[in-house]
């Protein structure tokens, strides 16, 4: 059987309207916004209101996704939602995200690849419409991260932020679409950053609470070093399996993580700054969402062009990474 491209055919995103600046994180940790700025790029960030869930930010993306793209929610074979701060445990947020839309009984199921999640939805989503089994599939990346912060801790309470971006895929009809996707992961890295407990190693307990262990923890310095160099790999492997160069790249857009770490894999890629999308000093670092609402966002501005060669590049907890390239 003859497999079919697959492509985005429209983006949406939400963004929480509560805002928290360095000025205000000034009041509440040893830090100042010289310091965040300088080594983060950040300036403020989006914050979900305490009632909030990440099927709620999902849920906003979601519909403007829908919308642009001219259909509704009845009309998907499946949803994917991706994300690190799901509602629960379980049920997914994607069975909660299926119910709010009245999308009924399609497949629906959660993906956690931490900040490379999007990607990895993607590459789940483009198999089942490149081999003919569904036409139409909603992939959601939405994230709290506000919700596992410390916000004691000043060395990640100024990154992470909250947000959702969502993509509607379809078989592509013309030229534009996915041309190469490659995904990784290294597993002795899982120590780097995440949540240590809350899951079956580590059950909710008193002990673990008045730990703070149900926050994030981050050895910044560890993950930096891998971050660029990996960015940079997965790049290089997209790139080689689409028979291209980094020349023929019209628009990068890399994981929202830090402004040295994005600089430093345009450096390498020979990438101009003007060719790199950036808004984390707007938005913060949204995990899983950072790509998403970043995609959405430069469509919006004008700055994605029809016949746009696109690369995206990410690395996240687990470790894991991802690369895509696309024509738009």
């Amino acid at each position: 059987m003859k497999h079919r491209k697959t492509k985005i055919v429209s983006t949406g995103s939400y963004i929480p309207e509560t805002i928290i600046s360095n000025l205000d994180l000034e009041k509440m940790v040893d830090t100042s916004d010289e310091w965040i700025s300088t080594r983060t790029g950040i300036k403020k960030r989006h914050i979900a209101h305490e009632k909030e869930a990440a099927s709620d930010l999902a849920y906003q993306a979601s519909i403007k996704a829908l919308k642009k793209a001219g259909i509704s929610a009845k009309e998907l074979d499946m949803i994917i939602v991706t994300t690190i701060t799901p509602d629960m445990l379980f049920p997914a947020t994607a069975c909660v995200l299926q119910h709010m839309l009245g999308a009924k009984k399609i497949p629906a199921f959660d993906v956690e690849a931490a900040c490379s999640g999007f990607i990895y939805g993607v590459s789940i989503a483009s198999q089942f419409i490149s081999n003919g089994t569904y036409e139409t599939i909603l992939v959601v990346a939405s994230e709290t991260l506000s919700k596992i912060t410390d916000w004691e801790d000043r060395n990640t309470c100024v990154i992470f932020a909250d947000g959702a971006g969502a993509g509607v895929l379809r078989p592509s009809e013309d030229e534009s679409g996915i041309i190469s996707i490659y995904l990784g992961a290294d597993g002795e890295g899982a120590d780097i950053v995440g949540v240590p407990a809350g899951g079956s190693r580590m059950p909710a307990s008193i002990k673990t609470v008045e730990e703070r262990q149900h926050y994030m923890k981050m050895k910044g310095n560890e993950l930096f070093k891998r971050a660029v160099k990996v960015m940079v790999e997965a790049a290089d492997k997209a790139i080689k399996e689409a028979g291209l160069t980094y020349k023929d790249i019209d628009f990068f857009i890399p994981h929202q993580a830090n402004i040295r770490i994005i600089q430093a894999v345009a450096k390498r890629m020979s990438i101009p700054m003007d060719k790199v999308y950036v808004n984390l000093q707007e938005c913060g670092n949204m995990s899983a969402a950072s790509i998403a609402v970043a995609l959405d966002q430069a469509i919006e501005e004008g700055k994605v062009k029809k016949g746009d060669k696109i690369l995206f590049s990410c690395f996240g907890g687990g470790l894991t990474w991802g690369s895509m390239l696309i024509k738009w």
